[in-house]
């Protein structure tokens, strides 16, 4: 069985090597975090999206404004009289016929009209600008989503590298006991039990090791596809968890002083809320007269040809004045009015289950990370002990004093602590990322190794 696995095991991985050219290749990108973060934001169509509607949303701010200028247009229109109005003139007894107009009526000229006084108009405008702030912040939360996604992939393959690394140092020391123990017994000063027990601990580590290599390329390949490039490039990610330990630091914060301020999710309620109060005043306006101005320039000419250069134009122009004052529109204006204060009341209510609900997400950061911090310490006060205690079986056996047991117990614990320790450190690296994007910060703005000040 154990032969099976580690033939499953090699053809898994050559399979891998296979499927994928890259692994094949002589050249690998070494990538930082902040390379990461860089390439992700440039790549993501998920932020090209988010761009492309800041820039639509500032076309229609633009094209609500335009409003407030005068509107110009040109005009004109052709009429051909088929059959004339008779007129019918009496004179005592006798009475004449008259036909009245022409066979060609064609007229054009320029209108313009511009609103003086509209106050639903100017609130209009209003929220037209909060819109475009709505879709800022919306390409800020898709940034800050990619950011936090590509960060945990990074610790992930972190993570995968060093068990890989672990697991290999582990199958190193099974296979050098191995090859001690072979030489005892050849030697006739350990019986062939040990020999055989040395031989399952060395064969027990090797899957292990397959395992993790299949993982690292995994975490790569996620890795790479969040980061919007080819699955093909080979990629490596620079340095290890223990280079992140400086940030493992004791973090308190009741939960009356976390600060949501920066939260994407909350500021995006907060212009959706401003949005709706601008919104409640301009239907309120819609109460409010409204004055405009309009001018006409226009050319009129009748004829009984089509002789047009031969026409005598005669020009007139019109300017008015025109005042509206709304009285009664069947209470569309009070339903308008009163369906905006129900929007309001709901927001409120969806703003305050969003902020409980980020509150327990950073309690549960919070914990998570003094959870992981215990482990941290006490895993690496483990590894320190395991590591002094195989270093000592492993001498006691070489000078007959300890049974193979005793160094595989001892292994095995200097693994455990091992593994132990690395997962503690991608657990708090992860669940810190987490409590960042709730705090909303950006993480853009740190230096890759740069401190975070919570608040």
């Amino acid at each position: 069985m154990r032969k099976i696995l580690k033939f499953m095991g090699l053809g898994a991985v050559a399979l891998l090597f296979a499927a994928d050219p890259a692994f094949s290749q002589t050249d690998t990108v070494a990538l930082t975090l902040k390379d990461a973060w860089d390439i992700a934001l440039s790549k993501s169509l998920t932020v090209m999206v988010a761009d492309k509607e800041i820039e639509k949303t500032g076309y229609e701010k633009k094209g609500a404004y335009a409003n407030l200028f005068p509107n110009v247009s040109f005009s004109g229109s052709y009429q051909r009289t088929i059959k004339k109005q008779t007129m019918v003139m009496k004179m005592g007894e006798m009475s004449q016929k008259i036909s009245m107009g022409t066979d060609n009526n064609i007229s054009g000229g320029f209108s313009a009209s511009m609103p003086l006084v509209n106050v639903a108009l100017w609130r209009s405008l209003d929220i037209s600008g909060k819109s475009v702030d709505l879709a800022v912040e919306q390409a800020r939360q898709s940034r800050q989503d990619l950011i936090n996604q590509v960060e945990q992939a990074f610790y992930t393959c972190l993570l995968a590298s060093d068990l890989c690394n672990v697991y290999k140092e582990n199958y190193s020391n099974a296979e050098e006991n191995f090859r001690q123990t072979k030489a005892k017994y050849e030697s006739g000063r350990v019986a062939k039990y040990d020999m055989i027990r040395a031989e399952v601990n060395m064969q027990n580590a090797e899957p292990n090791v397959y395992d993790s290599q299949n993982n690292l390329m995994l975490a790569l390949w996620q890795l790479k596809a969040l980061m919007g490039i080819n699955l093909n490039t080979n990629i490596k990610c620079v340095g290890s968890l223990s280079d992140y330990t400086y940030q493992m630091q004791q973090i308190v914060m009741a939960a009356d002083t976390i600060d949501l301020s920066e939260n994407s999710t909350i500021r995006q309620l907060d212009i959706q809320e401003d949005i709706l109060d601008k919104t409640y005043r301009m239907q309120m306006a819609q109460y409010y007269p409204t004055l405009a101005a309009t001018a006409q320039y226009n050319w009129i000419s009748m004829s009984n040809n089509l002789k047009i250069f031969h026409y005598d134009w005669n020009p007139y122009s019109v300017a008015a004045l025109s005042l509206q004052i709304p009285i009664f529109s069947g209470l569309q204006r009070l339903n308008n009015v009163r369906q905006v204060k129900v929007q309001q009341e709901q927001l409120s209510l969806q703003k305050e289950n969003a902020r409980r609900g980020l509150v327990v997400a950073a309690k549960q950061s919070l914990n998570s990370l003094e959870t992981a911090l215990k482990q941290y310490k006490a895993a690496k006060a483990t590894v320190e002990g395991a590591q002094t205690g195989y270093d000592i079986a492993k001498k006691m056996y070489e000078v007959g004093r300890a049974t193979i047991l005793e160094v595989n117990d001892a292994q095995l614990a200097l693994l455990q602590s091992k593994l132990n320790l690395s997962q503690a450190i991608h657990s708090y690296l992860t669940a810190k990322s987490s409590l960042d994007l709730i705090l909303g910060i950006d993480r853009t703005e740190k230096e890759q190794f740069g401190k975070v000040n919570y608040r």
